[in-house]
């Protein structure tokens, strides 16, 4: 009479070795298997074995096997579970499908073929899914990613924007002052906190020692002061700021 036992527990062994986590022992009640001999379940993903996270896969399956008294001259108990993704019609085809290779090999060990035969099954059946959903993700996360436009800002163009703002600002107060301020000779010209602060901004005009309020004349803003083409005031501030500069490095030198 043939002794099974010992070539049965050199394929558990083998097992383990090849299979290391994705293999363990569990219980019968577990198995889903009418039988009370030591049952094994190997959890199978349709990723290849040196794939960095098997948990991340969308599908994958347990296998779950008992050797028989006479195994392998006769087929295992198989049974086949969802572990995460895989529908209960799948599942009965899978599970037909290695009955039917386990009656082909009869003879040799064979749960490390049907286990490949599983993964080839899972991969055909799911694996095609699984990559066209990562490539449906990846264009919707490049959908989203928000792509920047304009011209980038450096050191020149900051310092380029800031005077041209410097200046637009000049031309705004410059348009609150009447012409005589703007044409008058440079050493007795007004700046712009002087002319508000001697009452400038109100229309009055500004208040001399000794004078009488009498002799003054009130300034008179009419739209005839404020016909100065802007642009010429911008170049004409941008000028005098230029000059300016060029004194200040003067003097460092």
């Amino acid at each position: 009479m043939t002794d099974y036992g010992p070539e049965q527990e050199m394929e558990i062994e083998a097992l383990e070795a090849i299979l290391m986590d994705d293999f363990k022992e569990i219980h019968s009640s577990e198995s889903g298997l009418d039988t009370s001999n030591r049952c094994f379940q190997i959890t199978i993903s349709p990723q290849d074995d040196d794939a960095d996270d098997p948990m991340d896969t969308p599908v994958q399956l347990a296998l779950i096997f008992s050797h028989t008294e006479k195994y392998p001259d006769e087929s295992p108990l198989l049974n086949v579970k969802s572990i995460r993704g895989i529908q209960t019609v799948d599942l009965r085809i899978l599970k037909e499908k290695l009955e039917q290779e386990a009656s082909e090999n009869l003879g040799m060990a064979m749960i490390y073929t049907l286990v490949t035969s599983a993964k080839e099954w899972l991969s055909e059946k799911y694996g095609q899914d699984a990559s066209n959903e990562n490539i449906e993700d990846e264009q919707a996360a490049k959908e989203d990613i928000i792509v920047p436009h304009g011209e980038a800002v450096t050191v020149d163009t900051f310092l380029a924007w800031r005077e041209r703002f410097e200046a637009e600002l000049a031309l705004e107060r410059a348009k609150l002052m009447p012409e005589s301020a703007l044409t008058a000779p440079k050493e007795k010209k007004l700046t712009g906190r002087q002319w508000f602060e001697s009452g400038g901004a109100k229309g009055a005009a500004p208040i001399k020692e000794g004078s009488d309020e009498e002799d003054e004349e009130d300034i008179d803003f009419d739209d005839d002061d404020f016909e100065d083409d802007e642009e010429d005031m911008l170049e004409h501030y941008l000028a005098e700021k230029s000059d300016s500069s060029s004194h200040s490095s003067r003097r460092a030198n």
